[in-house]
């Protein structure tokens, strides 16, 4: 495999996908793979008003292309 070919396969590979922080608990979480970059905003609502149901606190969100390498990041307080 040459390196066009390893290079298409990581972009085909790729997808959209919604990044969510939260404060409380600190967390990082990835929801995805979408078709889409408008899919992604489709969905993006509901899955920040899960979280806020959940009492999660301070919720951001953002449309990143990629794949993450897990899907919850949560770090711990001190």
């Amino acid at each position: 495999m040459n390196v066009m070919e390893n290079s298409d396969r990581k972009l085909t590979s790729m997808s959209w996908w919604l990044e969510v922080f939260t404060t409380q608990p600190w967390c990082t979480y990835y929801f995805g793979p979408f078709e889409s970059l408008q899919e992604a905003a489709s969905a993006q609502d509901g899955y920040i008003e899960d979280l806020v149901t959940e009492d999660a606190g301070r919720v951001t969100a953002q449309i990143i292309w990629g794949n993450p390498r897990e899907l919850t990041i949560c770090f711990e307080e001190n």
